[in-house]
């Protein structure tokens, strides 16, 4: 065996096991199946994307092989023995096709997927909206009972001086979220001697949580479509250039295969 027939065979092997490794890793991505969950499919069709040049550096590493066999025996005659192109170029027409159909398939789920995540993002919106409303009823509690606003700060100062509630220790944070405690609630009973005053407060912090929920809001949204955008972009694309090249190799190399080396015709002997 020469120098580049020894080559010819390494690149061909070389080839067969990026092909049949990339098979196989498509396979195992593939269990369990859960043809149901939306982002498994997406999950599923991205890691396959993002491996699909694999079985594409394989066919390239057997055509190159091929050729240099061309190389070294320039007989148009076929050689006996398999002949690996053939499989190769019906593979790449099938990973072509498969690889054109996740296109739509993964925009699909993009956009379930998107959808799903603004809705939770508008169910968690209105859930903060409750607490807000919730919390201020809390607080106008507060202020129309000033035995509760006098026993709780009562409660937050002994707790402040002794450093313990209910015989546990308080450690440096929790006396210092005690004693912002106790100052708001101070200034609550200093606000609910001014009706208008405490109102106007009441306001002001009910604009300000709004507003902070409405921004969370909408960077949450923001950051949800940005993200299915991105997605759809690169796999979409990516899904979408593999599919142009396998079918290329796939279909011009199944004509080229058809067609086969055509033997030349041999002139007859000149009569004596």
């Amino acid at each position: 065996m020469n120098y580049q027939a020894f080559t010819s065979l390494a690149l061909k092997l070389i080839g067969v096991i990026f092909i049949l490794s990339s098979l196989l890793d498509y396979i195992t991505l593939a269990v369990p199946l859960n043809w149901e969950n939306p982002q498994w499919q997406i999950g599923l069709v991205t890691s396959i994307v993002d491996r699909g040049v694999v079985p594409l550096v394989g066919m390239g590493f057997i055509l190159v092989g091929y050729w240099i066999d061309s190389l070294v025996d320039t007989s148009p005659l076929k050689k006996s023995g398999f002949d690996l192109r053939l499989p190769v170029f019906i593979l790449s027409a099938v990973l072509g096709l498969v690889f054109l159909l996740m296109v739509p398939l993964h925009l699909n789920n993009l956009n379930l997927a998107k959808t799903n995540a603004l809705e939770q993002i508008q169910q968690g919106a209105g859930q903060g909206a409750q607490q807000i409303q919730a919390f201020l009823t809390q607080v106008d509690s507060l202020s129309k009972n000033p035995q509760r606003l006098t026993g709780q700060l009562q409660t937050l100062n002994q707790a402040i001086e002794t450093g313990q509630v209910q015989g546990q220790q308080l450690n440096a944070q929790q006396l210092e979220a005690a004693r912002q405690q106790r100052d708001q609630l101070q200034g609550l009973r200093e606000l609910a001697k001014n009706p208008a005053e405490y109102k106007k407060r009441t306001d002001e912090l009910k604009k300000q949580l709004e507003t902070q929920l409405v921004t969370r809001r909408k960077q949450a949204e923001d950051q949800a479509k940005t993200q299915a955008l991105k997605q759809s972009l690169r796999i979409g694309l990516s899904s979408l250039m593999l599919a142009i090249v396998y079918f290329v190799i796939g279909v011009f190399g199944l004509r080229i295969s058809m067609s086969g080396p055509k033997m030349a015709p041999r002139q007859k002997a000149p009569k004596r």
